[in-house]
């Protein structure tokens, strides 16, 4: 018995998945940027965009200054 919705063909899928993986390298690679790579995967959201990224082992870079400047903020905001 079906559920009545019907699964997306698999060539559609590994299309999607190879779609994606490309992107991803893409962006690796600074050849995209963020609003760039949001809209070729029609990612509504950057909340969602994050959860791609990380899907695929791509971390924003986070350095000792931006922790630093971060820190400074949340003092001088009394935190």
């Amino acid at each position: 018995m079906t559920s009545g919705t019907a699964s997306p063909p698999l060539a559609a899928i590994w299309s999607r998945r190879a779609l994606e993986a490309l992107l991803a390298e893409e962006y690796k690679h600074d050849r995209l940027t963020k609003p760039e790579l949001q809209q070729l995967l029609g990612i509504e959201t950057s909340y969602a965009l994050d959860g791609f990224l990380k899907a695929h082992d791509i971390w924003i870079g986070y350095t000792r200054e931006d922790a630093e400047r971060e820190r400074q903020s949340l003092h001088r905001l009394g935190f």
